[in-house]
């Protein structure tokens, strides 16, 4: 994954200079914004590999859950950056409009379709490590590229045919909005990941459900999901069981966390177990009741804690 964002880090630096130098010798806004963009997937592969790092480093007592969060909060800052620079290149565009420059056409061609076989392959290469969401943010920015800079080919070769010189002003706009609504996904998963909320994709009512599905759990109450970092999920619940053996409440644990994995790729949990007092699990609850062997064990009462990591 490092050596990916390596590569990709060096090959957009040699992009920017050849676009800015282009586009000024051209008179192409649309050049220029295409620098100003790739500028700020310079920024976002340099975050993301700071991330990266990040992100390997184990646990301490001060930082009891990693750096895990480090790669979301990089993904945020390259979204809501996109976004600003966004409107910067819409707004630049609204004044071309109003006030036309002649545009080199084939210069912005030519840079146009190197711009497109280099960001091919680094969106091809970063598609094969976007398993989470920055690494995600990171592809969805060299995807934009490619398609963006791909308009700008054929916007140049309008501008060589026709001479009508308001394409260029036009394919920004185009590249703007390209870049801020991809943008919008990315802020939204990550707000939700640091404000814990539940995962994406993920039905609360679906966990509780499976969580009750299993034989000897009576009832899930106070139960909270979230994400400590784009592909780790954590949960804590207070279960119901019925007055159980320390070893029988065990096995139940054990079944109710490789419901969560298997399910739900919930690897990290604390469940905390309470007694039903006064009742049977089965006629009280409504749930599975278990078999005779468990059911009538000896009796145990109190609180049981269960955690899998």
């Amino acid at each position: 994954m490092q050596r990916v964002l390596r590569i990709s880090l060096a090959l957009t630096f040699a992009y920017i200079l050849l676009t800015l130098l282009a586009g000024l010798h051209a008179h192409s806004l649309a050049l220029i914004s295409e620098a100003g963009h790739n500028a700020s997937d310079f920024l976002a592969l340099l975050l993301s590999l700071v991330a990266v790092y990040l992100q390997s480093r184990p646990a301490s007592d001060s930082k009891t859950y990693g750096y895990q969060r480090a790669g979301v909060l990089v993904a945020f800052v390259n979204a809501t950056t996109l976004m600003g620079i966004a409107i910067w290149i819409a707004v630049a565009a609204i004044e071309r409009f109003a006030h036309p420059v002649a545009v080199a056409s084939r210069t912005m061609m030519t840079v146009a379709a190197i711009g497109v076989c280099m960001n091919g392959v680094l969106a091809a290469m970063l598609a094969r490590v976007s398993h989470d969401v920055n690494m995600r943010s990171s592809f969805l920015h060299m995807l934009g590229d490619t398609l963006s800079t791909a308009a700008v080919i054929v916007g140049g070769a309008v501008i060589y045919f026709t001479g009508r010189t308001w394409i260029d002003p036009a394919l920004s706009v185009v590249i703007a909005a390209l870049v801020f609504w991809s943008s919008i996904a990315i802020v939204k998963e990550t707000l939700n990941i640091l404000l814990e909320g539940t995962p994406r994709g993920m039905s609360l009512a679906a966990v509780r459900q499976a969580m009750q599905s299993v034989p000897g759990v009576c009832g899930v109450h106070d139960l909270h999901v979230w994400s400590l970092g784009s592909n780790l999920h954590a949960l804590s619940s207070h279960v119901t069981i019925p007055d159980l053996p320390l070893s029988e409440s065990a096995r139940v644990l054990a079944e109710l966390n490789e419901e969560l994995r298997a399910k739900f790729r919930i690897l990290h949990t604390t469940i905390q177990f309470e007694n039903l007092e006064g009742a049977e699990c089965a006629t009280a609850q409504g749930c599975l009741p278990m078999d005779d062997t468990l059911s009538h064990g000896h009796p145990h009462s109190g609180t049981h804690h269960g955690h899998a990591h």
